[in-house]
């Protein structure tokens, strides 16, 4: 099964339960009007789009409508399908120019953290790159272990000390083992476990102090991983997560859990910041670099034709 269905079927609790009845909607009404817009609308709240993201693609769509004077129901869920598109944004690749780059992963407990390192070390090889993994948060029980667990599924090394260790100095060991080995990615995972800002900040600046004075040149990211599941909850914690740290990108999990995949639209909209990963399942490989357009045909466009899907059609009759 390639990712593509992998992805629809991730995202079917999302469609069935209400980005399904766009369908429905379209079918049902004849003609464009307030009437097919409000219906629409209360949709997309129901996916957990929320108020103030839904209200802006209703508007677009209204504009839309009103300059290319549309009269078919049919064609608003293509220009919907545009819009949402435009909305996600495209999740941009990361910053993987200098050996080694670095990429520190942070996120609460719970949100599928530490798996999401696997499958992105797991993705991150498979392309070629020799990765190593350290295991900076000390503090959870049970967390080092889990994460040498998946480190071991995807074939690359860990660097570890005892529980309850100074994140810090772990770190240095991993930075002294990835110049050794000329590995291409360090990825650091950090503890969840920090209960305010003031705890996180500092956290992070230790760690980010031993990276500039060891790597000073090395590219760096910072991933915060959300759980899809949480739906508007999960903007909050990203607002606070980008007040504390330089957030350079979002990793999405557990989207084949919940209805609420229209979080992910307003999580991009109120947070400005691209989404990079997403994952739909358990197995290692279920986490991808994320797609706008495969996203938003995943979730509500089976019957959509893009002008890309076309041309694609034709070079192959043409062939």
């Amino acid at each position: 099964m390639g990712f593509f269905d992998k992805l629809k079927a991730g995202l079917a609790k999302t469609k069935n339960a209400v980005f399904g009845q766009f369908n429905e909607v379209v079918k049902n009404f004849r003609r464009v009007d307030e009437e097919l817009l409000e219906e629409l609308e209360e949709i997309m709240i129901m996916a957990d789009m929320g108020a103030a993201t839904t209200e802006k693609v209703i508007d677009e769509l209204r504009d839309r409508i009103k300059t290319k004077n549309i009269k078919d129901a049919g064609e608003v869920k293509i220009e919907l399908a545009d819009i949402l598109r435009e909305q996600v944004g495209e999740g941009e690749p990361l910053d993987l120019s200098t050996t080694p780059s670095v990429i520190l992963v942070i996120g609460v407990n719970g949100v599928g953290k530490t798996t999401s390192i696997g499958k992105i070390a797991n993705n991150l090889k498979k392309s070629g790159k020799r990765v190593i993994v350290a295991a900076a948060d000390t503090f959870r029980a049970a967390a080092i272990e889990q994460l040498a667990v998946w480190c071991e599924r995807a074939g690359v090394e860990l660097i570890a000390q005892k529980e309850g260790a100074d994140p810090a100095s772990v770190v240095f060991d991993a930075i002294a083992a990835a110049n050794k080995r000329k590995a291409d990615v360090l990825i650091i995972d950090t503890a969840g476990r920090l209960h305010n800002k003031s705890n996180l900040m500092d956290e992070l600046a230790k760690i980010n102090r031993i990276i500039g004075r060891e790597l000073p040149d090395a590219a760096r990211e910072t991933l915060l991983v959300l759980d899809a599941t949480t739906g508007q909850n999960a903007v909050m914690q990203a607002k606070k997560f980008k007040e504390a740290a330089d957030i350079t990108g979002l990793v999405l999990t557990k989207l084949d859990g919940t209805a609420k995949g229209g979080a992910v639209f307003s999580i991009k909209d109120e947070i400005d910041l691209p989404v990079k990963f997403i994952g739909v399942g358990e197995q290692i490989d279920d986490m991808q670099p994320f797609d706008a357009k495969m996203f938003v045909d995943a979730l509500i466009s089976d019957e959509i034709d893009t002008e890309e899907d076309e041309e694609s059609e034709e070079n192959g009759e043409n062939a």
